[in-house]
């Protein structure tokens, strides 16, 4: 194939993946909260991996589990350590692990993987010990942690690889768990631990090379006409067996088991012998491959029927950045469980082995269902009277052939960027009596996005930056009682509240954000906290009229006037470039320029970016009024508000040429050049301009290859001769020289309640630079003139 074959269906593969991804569903935070150093933290000196948590509120405190070491923190303020205990491997085990092919530094330590509450003050600890698991139980009494020095192997109760995902829930004094049973990680196995252990059978129909993600307990047998046992519940990922593929495809499952169960009497002796799993369905609404489950959460309701589990999803291919987050009722899982059709195997020609529907005849006592009244009134009063029948289907059988569908129907939110890594639930009570799932949703690139559904409508609330450098979140969990959120990386852990209603200063943006933690209080004039009031007592309408919160429909009109925008008056030079200031509160606003009361638009005089609008080239035409609007959507309605008024003037002929910066101060003489970035490209124009450049840089390809083709050399392009401005970050940008002479802006000093301004930079021809904190206008000579927007 020729060079230029290959190029033209490079072009295509890129372009098409391009166009597909610009059209891919999004969901965009209102806000984004960028890294706060004052969060509290808690990291120790040498100490890694703080991937397992606990939290205690009985006793006030996080249980954080880290490699060799188990730290018992304040649960208000993590950066407090209460107690440690240190739990290392001996220098016999590391020399044996390493032995084994293991990093002696890396592998072969002791990484604390398992932390349950026993009781009140009793905790079951369980660490890979050098690739040879140990459990035992931790005390805390009169603020020390301890180590009971009785240990137990924890071979099937924890992993032996440090950094292989697993799961497991203490239910009373019983550990069921889900990870690998040997050395090399290639025995998967479901276990639970007691004087009646039970485990899953060793073959691939029952679990194919699993990742395991989450287990639950569901209480099943409270109120239950029926008789029913409680459920365990298991979320985990594997090797599909059901679909021809021509590679390995991975698929979402999600299992369960009865408490109860005993195992069989002959067939599936301590073996499950209700074992049943079905496929997770929450597909995307474009063609692709399975989603993988990597999370889940159960959002607990009184009514066990109603708990909802709520689960993340990330791609399979290396092509998609597309994470989903989908939800599934309990009772819909039942009853697929208990009434659905089953898949069996059939050989085929050649050998092959073929999932299909079953359809023969099912045992009267169901397959995989728990002992209940109706089997009772059989004389089955346990597992191990079910007829070998039951048995020997099941073992054979134990996968569903429908797969579980969301509860909406479609996942629940679509989000395109960093993927989802975890999530947790709070169920939140809003002032309108209702209650609403929030979700928090941690990212490989150490955000939380705070989420909410309404109405069908997916909002996310904020997305909060947690680490100051991109760190996988890898464990979280919750504090009703302090209404803070835990998240534990690599590299340390943070403790970050709920909900931070000081954040919105104005009525207006306070019910915007439709948070459900915050209301706007009248009486106060700020945003604070709902759970902070006697609502929760019992009183919603005094809260209806001293608090505004419109979760559903964003509705501001309840909202009393704001202070009207005050114009800032300043002298216009013409021949400046003039940048005029103004950011928008929300990520989902659009800004709109006005002159005059006429609308403006990017060309070669204007430019509208994301900070503001540039002039360029100004002239005594360009003298008047620039009003910046900000219009937002919300539930189908558009919203707009002023958030900047600016008022140029012409400068009077004959002026003393000295700048002059705001609040009385004035500078004179050279100095070193300021530093500028250029300013980024609006966001609704970043696809189009990406695009643009694309094909621009694909265009040039096919050319250089023709000519390389044609005459058997290559060009060399030397840099062209244009001026360079070095940024802070130590890159040049490139800005063409202007032949025209830097005028003088001289402001006059006005005050502004708005503080979403920038500062007066003003820059002479001679590389003068004046800067004020306070100012709002940015003159920069040399600019040259803009013919589009790729050359800002």
């Amino acid at each position: 194939m020729s060079p230029l074959t290959v190029l033209g269906v490079f072009c295509g593969l890129f372009l098409l993946l391009f166009l597909s991804e610009y059209d891919t569903h999004n969901c965009v935070p209102r806000k984004s909260v960028p890294y706060q150093g004052n969060m509290k933290r808690f990291r120790a000196e040498g100490i890694w991996n703080y991937s397992t948590m606990l939290v205690q509120e009985d006793l006030g405190l996080l249980l954080l589990g880290a490699r060799e070491v188990v730290y018992a923190l304040d649960i208000s303020d993590i950066s407090v350590t209460k107690a440690e205990v240190y739990w290392g491997v001996t220098d016999e085990k590391q020399k044996d692990c390493q032995y084994k092919g293991k990093h002696a530094e890396i592998e072969c330590r002791n990484y604390i993987r398992t932390l349950h509450k026993v009781d009140n003050s009793r905790m079951y600890v369980c660490g890979t010990n050098a690739f040879s698991p140990t459990c035992g139980y931790m005390t805390y009494s009169e603020g020390n942690l301890t180590l009971e020095k009785t240990l137990e192997e924890g071979k099937g109760k924890c992993p032996f690889d440090p950094f292989q995902r697993y799961s497991s829930v203490m239910v009373g004094n019983y550990l069921y768990s889900a990870t690998s049973f040997n050395f090399l990680g290639s025995e998967p196995i479901v276990q639970r631990s007691s004087t009646s252990s039970l485990r899953t059978e060793f073959k691939s129909s029952w679990l194919n090379e699993p990742t395991f993600v989450y287990m639950d307990f569901v209480p099943e047998s409270r109120n239950n006409p029926e008789g029913d046992d409680d459920k365990i519940y298991l979320f985990f990922s594997e090797n599909a067996v059901e679909y021809d593929f021509y590679n390995k495809l991975v698929v979402s499952r999600v299992a369960r088991v009865c408490k109860e169960d005993m195992g069989g009497q002959r067939t599936l002796q301590k073996k499950w012998t209700s074992f049943l799993k079905a496929r997770l369905d929450c597909s995307l609404p474009e063609p692709s491959l399975p989603s993988v489950v990597q999370d889940v959460f159960l959002l607990r309701d009184a009514d066990w029927r109603r708990s909802v589990f709520y689960a993340v999803f990330t791609p399979q291919s290396c092509t998609s950045d597309v994470s989903t987050v989908c939800a599934y009722n309990v009772s819909a899982i039942g009853r697929l469980f208990d009434t659905g059709k089953f898949k069996t195997p059939v050989t085929v020609a050649t050998s092959h082995v073929k999932w299909v529907m079953y359809s023969g005849e099912v045992p009267t006592t169901r397959p995989g269902a728990c002992i209940n009244n109706a089997a009772r009134s059989q004389g089955i009063m346990s597992s191990l009277d079910l007829p070998d029948k039951t048995l020997q289907f099941i073992r054979d059988r134990p996968l569903m052939d429908e797969a579980v569908a969301p509860l909406t129907g479609h996942p629940l939110l679509v989000k395109k960027g960093a993927k989802f890594t975890r999530l947790v639930v709070d169920n939140v009570l809003a002032l309108d009596g209702e209650r609403y799932a929030v979700l928090f949703i941690g990212t490989e690139d150490g955000y939380v996005q705070k989420a909410v559904n309404y109405a069908g409508e997916m909002f996310i609330i904020e997305e909060i930056q947690l680490y100051q450098n991109p760190d996988a979140i890898k464990t979280m969990r919750l504090s009703i009682s302090t209404g803070q959120l835990y998240a534990g990386s690599d590299y340390g852990a943070v403790q970050m509240p709920l909900s931070d209603c000081g954040r919105y200063d104005l009525c207006l943006d306070c019910v915007l954000a439709r948070d459900p933690y915050c209301g706007w209080d009248l009486s106060a004039g700020l945003c604070s906290a709902v759970a902070n009031s006697t609502y929760a007592s019992g009183t919603p309408s005094y809260f209806s009229r001293k608090m505004i919160q419109s979760l559903k429909d964003g509705d501001v009109s309840k909202c009393p006037e704001s202070e009207t925008v005050k114009p800032e008056n300043y002298t216009l030079f013409p021949g400046n470039n003039i940048k005029l200031s103004c950011t928008p509160d929300s990520n989902l606003a659009e800004v709109h320029w006005l002159f005059s009361g006429q609308p403006l638009f990017s060309d070669t005089k204007y430019y509208i970016y994301d900070e503001g609008l540039l002039i360029h080239n100004a002239s005594a035409e360009d003298a008047g009024r620039y009003t910046c609007e900000s219009a937002e959507r919300v539930n189908g309605r558009t919203l707009t508000r002023t958030m900047a008024i600016y008022q140029l003037q012409t400068h009077p002929e004959g002026s003393e040429m000295t700048t002059e910066l705001p609040y009385g101060h004035s500078t004179q003489g050279p100095e070193e050049p300021h530093t500028m970035d250029p300013p980024e490209p609006r966001r609704d124009d970043l696809r189009l301009v990406g695009l643009q450049v694309a094909v621009a840089i694909l265009s040039l390809m096919l050319v250089g290859l023709v000519a390389w083709n044609l005459c058997k050399g290559q060009f060399k392009k030397s840099p062209s001769a244009t001026g360079q401005l070095k940024d802070q970050s130590g890159n040049y940008m490139h800005i063409q020289n202007s032949d025209s002479e830097i005028k003088q802006l001289k402001p006059t000093p006005v005050h502004n309640a708005n503080n979403n301004h920038g500062a007066v930079i003003t820059f002479n021809g001679n590389r003068e630079h004046n800067f004020s904190p306070g100012g709002n206008l940015l003159t920069v000579d040399g600019l040259g003139y803009i013919n589009d927007e790729s050359e800002i």
